[in-house]
This record gives structure tokens, sequence and C-alpha cells, in this order.
């Protein structure tokens, strides 16, 4: 039997050498943004001007966008699966400005309440694909597709797609409550963000730009 030479373990292979060192390089890169830029409330704003056209595209669009930010900030793969069944009807929450979703909630539902009437949804899927010829499908979208979605209406409304994803709905809601002087338990309760430090980055940079030192001139 072949024996190893003396000191040569089981990471002696040369391929297995690289693959160390490309992962070690890569532990210690910063870990980029899922989304560069947020989607703060002028950018959804600007997202959901080219959802007025009344096709069934932007009914569904216009829903989706409404209810991802307006419930928190949810993750593509929570808006992806949400069905019908998951909905439940409510008292009208009275407006709060000082919220980042205070006077976002009320259209959701009015938004919602179309696309489900204008679909002629009643159960499974609440977001499903839609084909070029308006017909809507039966099956969920697809959360890469939520993703596809944005970065489109992005290229719509002449923003640059590149820096905005549908985690920028989610770190958009955390960034206009730190602007909106929200406690960040209360909008960590709403978004449901497990991670204090990863909340709080958001959070921060929303103090940032609403503190004092920003509008020194």
């Amino acid at each position: 039997m072949r024996r190893r030479r003396c000191g040569e373990g089981p990471f002696g292979n040369p391929s297995i050498r690289n693959a160390l060192r490309l992962a070690i390089r890569a532990a210690d890169r910063p870990r980029a943004r899922k989304s560069p830029a947020a989607i703060t409330r002028d950018i959804l704003d600007q997202l959901l001007a080219t959802c007025e056209g009344g096709r069934a595209v932007d009914l569904r669009d216009r829903a989706l966008l409404l209810l991802a930010f307006g419930s928190g900030g949810r993750r593509r793969s929570e808006i992806a699966r949400l069905k019908v069944d998951d909905l439940e009807e409510r008292e009208p929450v009275p407006s709060n400005s000082a919220a980042p979703n205070g006077d976002t909630l009320p259209v959701v539902a009015i938004r919602l309440r179309a696309w489900l009437t204008f679909s002629k949804i009643d159960g499974g899927p609440v977001f499903r694909p839609i084909d070029k010829w308006g017909n809507v499908g039966a099956a969920a979208l697809d959360p890469q597709s939520v993703n596809a979605m944005i970065k489109s209406r992005c290229a719509v409304a002449g923003l640059d797609p590149g820096q905005f994803s549908a985690h920028g709905l989610r770190s958009g809601y955390l960034t206009e409550a730190a602007r909106a002087g929200v406690p960040l338990p209360e909008a960590m309760q709403q978004s449901r963000h497990r991670s204090v430090q990863q909340a709080a980055r958001y959070y921060n940079e929303g103090e940032i730009a609403r503190g004092r030192a920003a509008r020194l001139a």
C-alpha cells in the first residue's frame, strides 16, 4: 500500500488548497448588500406611477409593491407564497403620519381588493404570473419574478435597475421608520427582522439622513 509523504495531510492536494485560499479570501470580503439602494417612499411613488395603465400587470404590480412596503418590507419569498387564506379582513387602522406606512395601509387594502376582483382570484396564490396577452396564471409568482418586476419598473421610471432589488423594499421601510422617529423595536415587529444588527444598519442610515448633521450648511 502506498504511504503518504510525511507531513502531507488531506489538504495537500493542490486543487483543495486553491479552493481553501479562495474561500478564505471570500470570507474576508465585506458582505455586499442585497440591494445597493433602499426603496424609500419617494422611490416607491415613482414605481407606483408606472402602474397606472389599468392592465392586469399594472393592477398586480401596484398591489404587490404597496403590500410589500406597507406590511413592513416583506421578503420577496413571503410575497410570492402569500395566499388568499392568509389575508384577514380587519377594521381600518387610523392613519398615523409619523409611521412609514401610516397613509399606505388603507391604500394597500383598496389596491389589493382591486387586483383580486379584476383577476377573479378567490383562493390560492394572491400574486400570479401574467402572460403577454394578459392572462392570469394559476400558480404562484416566482420570487425571482418579483425581483425582475421591480427592476423592470425601475427602468420604466428612469431609475437605474442595477441599484434596486426586491430587498430594497425591506431596507426602505426601515429607513423610513428611522426618518419618522419610530423606535427600532417597534419597526422590527413590523418588518420581522430577527437580527438587530442588520435592522439597525438601515435604521442608523435613516437617522443620519434625518439628523441635524445632515442639515449643516
